[in-house]
Order: structure tokens, then C-alpha cells, then sequence
């Protein structure tokens, strides 16, 4: 890593500095139910789906989970992890450690030089990636999983990818954006992450995953593959035809699952396609709802605006939207 920016990230922050003089965890940083949940409103700026946050040293950290997707990369030295209270990785540096919102997780004690990154990810800011990477693969697989809050999925992704550099200039690049606060860093970082996850598709041989799928994970994968190739058109009778099952027991799982049904998930990503169009394309606003999927404008510009808190034509001129 640059010299320079990791000199940046290993700066004694004020909550090291109190735990130095014998404090303890301020856990009302974290969220307001801890030590059982780490909230991302706690940690996003309002309206943010990524940022980057270099792990607290010289303290352990109890047992927690997430409602964000976390990805934890090594600058140096070397952290431990206990995940589901059961697996124990020692991540060193250069590698990468992802875990979905439903795994339990605590860390070790680290010293000065044990340098580590928390990646805050909302799944909406995926997609991107997901689009990039395809549904075919463990990684998307993954990723999709990471909508759900339940402990049936994959829960962690562990990349011993020390000696691929590709992978550790893209990591490096994620990082330096969030810390120089580069212009236009958004739609860079969601490309970038793309790009990370293309790389990490060849380094399986370097993986090492929590959990294996099981039947009802396997028919909430096809209904979120199902969302994401085809959600201008997608249909919940498809994907019950797929699994050789019935349309309510696909809308039921995906419920259980994802605490939302399929008609919710697929407004979802409808809305988060339309947003990234507006942001990255000169579409008319009427293109862009028909090709999303939604043929009643006045339904689209309603919704939309449900879920942004401004109409789509000043969401496209905001720029920190």
C-alpha cells in the first residue's frame, strides 16, 4: 500500500486515544441497540450507501452483527475473527474478509501496526458489480444473499489474495477515493468495486466461505436473479416454474427471507436502476420509466419520490444525491 495513505489510515483516532487512557468502547457510536447490531445510519452520512472506516485498535470487539454488508481488508498486520461463533480466520495482510448482514461476528484485540479497513456497504450500492460480475457465481450468489437478514446464506467470503496485485491496487483505489474525497467518487467506487469483484472471480482457488446453500436459499437466489437480470419485465410465475414449485411458496420464502415480498424487491431495484440512469445517462425521465419497467408515469413519479424524497428531475440535478 502507498506509503503515504497508509501513514493517513494509522493515525491514533479520539476514540483510540480515549481507549489508550483505560476507556471502553463508546457503543452509542455504534448504534442505539448494541452490542447486538451495528446500524449503518450510525456510520453512513445520510443518503450514503459506501464508506470506508479504519477499524478501532487496542481493544476487542464484543459479538455483533450487521445491517450493512462489511467488508474488512487488511492494510497490515493481523486481526482475528470469530464468525457464528464457530469459525476463526486470522486475516494478515492483503486479505479480504466479507460478511453478510446476518453473520455474528467479533475481533481481537489489534496493536498499532495491525491495520485494518471497514468497507460499510449498503446491498443497493452493488449493483453495479452485481451487473458487472453476472448471477452465475459464487460471489453474486453471495451478494444476493446479502439482502436477507436470515442464517441460511453464505454468511462470509474469506480471499487470501495477498500476492494479487490487481486485486490490491483496486482495493487500494476504494480506499484512497473515500479518504481524498475524489469527485464523483460514487459512480467510481460503484465501477471499481465491479471491477474488484471481477478479479476476485479468478482468485476462488484462493476462498474460503461460511455456509452451503440449501433449498429455500436456492429459490430466493432464482427470485433475486430473476430481479436483477430481468427487472423490466421480471415475473414471480417464472422463477415458481424454475424451482418446480408454486408462486406463493416462492413469495413466501423470498418474505421469510428478505423480509420483503417479490413485488417490494422488484420495485426496489426498479427504483435503484432508474436513479443510476438519471445519474449516469441524459435519458429522458419518460425513457427511463418505461425501460425500468413501469408503464403508469404518474405511479412511477410517485413511488420515486416516496423513496428518494424528490422527484426524479431534481434527484438527477442533486449533485450528492
Amino acid at each position: 500500500m502507498n506509503k503515504a495513505l497508509l501513514e493517513q489510515l494509522s493515525k491514533i483516532t479520539d476514540e483510540e486515544k480515549s481507549i489508550l487512557d483505560g476507556g471502553k468502547l463508546d457503543m452509542s457510536v455504534y448504534s442505539d441497540n448494541m452490542p447486538s447490531l451495528v446500524d449503518s445510519q450510525k456510520l453512513l452520512e445520510s443518503g450514503k450507501l459506501f464508506t470506508i472506516r479504519p477499524n478501532t485498535r487496542f481493544i476487542a470487539f464484543p459479538k455483533h452483527s450487521h445491517n450493512y454488508i462489511e467488508i474488512i481488508y487488511m492494510c497490515s498486520g493481523s486481526q482475528r475473527h470469530i464468525i457464528n461463533d464457530t469459525a476463526e480466520i486470522t486475516l494478515k495482510a492483503g486479505e479480504i474478509l466479507i460478511l453478510n448482514q446476518h453473520a455474528s461476528h467479533q475481533t481481537g484485540i489489534t496493536d498499532f501496526d495491525d491495520i485494518a479497513i471497514n468497507l460499510i456497504v449498503l446491498p443497493q450500492f452493488l449493483n453495479t458489480a452485481i451487473e458487472m460480475i453476472g448471477s452465475d457465481n459464487k460471489i453474486s450468489q453471495f451478494l444476493f444473499s446479502g439482502l436477507t437478514g436470515k442464517g441460511h446464506e453464505i454468511s462470509y467470503m474469506h480471499f487470501n489474495v495477498a500476492d494479487v496485485l490487481p486485486v490490491q491496487n483496486l482495493m487500494e483505489n476504494l480506499i484512497w477515493s473515500v479518504v481524498n474525497k475524489q469527485p464523483n467518487r460514487r459512480n467510481i467506487n460503484q465501477v471499481t468495486m465491479g471491477l474488484l469483484f471481477l478479479q476476485l472471480l479468478g482468485c476462488t482457488d484462493f476462498l474460503v466461505t461460511g455456509e452451503p446453500q440449501t433449498v429455500a436459499n436456492t429459490i430466493v437466489m432464482s427470485a433475486l436473479t430473476e430481479i436483477e437480470q430481468n427487472y423490466s419485465h421480471a415475473s414471480l410465475n417464472n422463477v415458481a416454474k424454475r424451482c418446480n414449485v408454486s408462486a406463493a411458496y416462492v413469495s413466501s420464502t423470498v418474505k421469510e427471507a428478505t423480509g420483503k415480498t417479490f413485488k417490494e424487491n422488484l420495485m426496489e431495484k426498479r427504483l435503484s436502476k432508474a436513479a443510476y440512469l438519471l445519474k449516469t445517462t441524459a435519458l429522458s425521465v419518460g425513457d427511463i420509466i418505461i425501460m425500468v419497467g413501469y408503464e403508469n408515469t404518474s405511479y412511477f413519479y410517485r413511488i420515486f419520490t416516496e423513496k428518494y424524497g424528490v422527484s426524479p428531475k431534481n434527484y438527477r440535478l442533486n449533485e450528492d444525491a
